[in-house]
């Protein structure tokens, strides 16, 4: 048994399914809600047509901008972008451009959804890919140094559609719902909070930049120059302030409810949803873009924090009441902890193997979640009692930092 290292307790939030480990910073109130409960309660109240009038006054000084395009609108072609493209084409009025980086990792469905996207919004629509030698190693230098092999994806989604407002002269530019501000109630819908830089780099981009691709690669025997990396290069604030690029969130002015968005979408733009359903959620209607943002990628964060994408999915739908706690527990029960069949497709990709991945996996594994038993990994669950979750794949040197009991 450790005599130093704490046994980990973790703690759950008692309206959703977040437990206090949260990838997303969480705080409780005095009856153990979390933030991003309490910040979801204010959608009822807000008066929405009020928002809108409001947002309806801020583009004004945007469409009378010498520029072919209105704004600029990130899409990958899931619901969210088709919600976002609709409520900016048809209840703003505005002519975007819409930007798609490809992270070379769509579904099937995924694919055939952003090829509708693109031809029935009647709107000019830039597809970009990069290199898949370069998003090959991207992955295997993401997994390595953050157990992220999508860190590529965060930072590009972003990167390049800015590039692009930069490159084009557009300065507006609508994001959908503020991820932190959803999950966890980061801001309250009342900052009107906007995209800036430093968050995007906090969090997004995990603290890296691409210079530190170039720096780190190396420790890993990878190889990227300058021009390899560009569509992941931040605009400088020089380039930004002559454009005068700024990013709204369209979750601060209209209700955002995924479940009723992708209803809509399906109904008037024929969307679809996945035909498969995915091993580690319920939900077949997101992460269409990437078959590993679901899978593999998600199992990641079960391992760094003990839940994973049933969890946020759960969670969203327990806010909107959709379901009931016992409800998603049961869900939660039977697939955060899931290592989903397209780990198959990515090992294969980087040309890896799965005792390689476990083995780089484990030494991601929180403290404050995990502790081991009988060389098999512990936590506790929302449901009660702990359970182990496999074996432990770390050398023996390294488990001092973990509660041994």
């Amino acid at each position: 048994m450790s005599d130093k290292v704490k046994k980990p307790k973790v703690f759950f939030c008692s309206k959703c399914m977040y437990p206090s480990s949260s990838a997303v910073s969480l705080n409780f109130d005095e009856n153990m809600v979390c933030t991003g409960c309490q910040v979801g309660l204010e959608k009822v109240e807000i008066d929405w047509d009020k928002r809108k009038s409001l947002l309806m006054n801020i583009i004004k000084e945007y469409k009378i901008k010498d520029s072919k395009y209105d704004c600029i609108i990130p899409v990958s072609g899931g619901k969210d972008s088709y919600f976002q493209t609709h409520l900016v084409t048809k209840e703003l009025k505005l002519n975007p451009l819409l930007v798609t980086y490809n992270g070379n990792n769509y579904t099937k469905t995924g694919l055939k959804n952003v090829q509708n996207m693109r031809e029935i919004f009647d709107v000019d629509h830039i597809f970009f890919t990069p290199s898949v030698k370069t998003l090959i190693k991207l992955n295997i230098l993401g997994m390595n140094l953050m157990g992220d092999m999508n860190w590529h994806a965060h930072v590009g989604i972003r990167t390049y559609p800015i590039q692009t407002a930069v490159r084009y002269n557009i300065p507006l530019m609508f994001w959908g719902e503020h991820g932190r501000s959803d999950v966890g109630g980061m801001f309250s819908h009342d900052d009107f909070i906007e995209f800036t830089y430093r968050h995007f780099f906090e969090h997004g981009c995990r603290g890296y930049s691409w210079e530190d691709a170039i720096t780190e690669g190396k420790k890993f025997n990878l190889e990227f120059n300058s021009s390899q990396l560009n569509a992941f290069k931040f605009p400088t604030d020089e380039e930004i302030e002559k454009v005068g690029v700024r990013g709204l969130y369209i979750s601060n002015f209209f209700y955002w409810d995924a479940n009723l968005h992708v209803q809509m979408m399906i109904e008037k733009y024929n969307f679809k949803e996945s035909e498969e359903p995915f091993e580690r959620t319920y939900r077949r209607m997101s992460n269409l873009d990437d078959m590993h943002e679901n899978g593999i990628h998600d199992y990641m964060k079960f391992v760094k924090f003990g839940y994973g994408r049933c969890t946020d999915h759960t969670s969203k739908d327990i806010r909107s009441g959709k379901l009931t706690r016992d409800q998603a527990i049961s869900e939660v029960r039977k697939r955060d902890h899931i290592k989903s069949n397209d780990l198959a497709r990515w090992l294969d990709y980087v040309g890896w193997t799965e005792k390689q991945f476990d083995c780089i996996a484990d030494t991601f594994r929180d403290p404050r979640v995990w502790w081991i038993k009988n060389g098999e990994w512990w936590k506790d669950n929302i449901w009660g009692e702990p359970s182990s979750y496999g074996s432990v794949n770390l050398d023996k040197d390294k488990w001092q930092k973990y509660y041994i009991e």
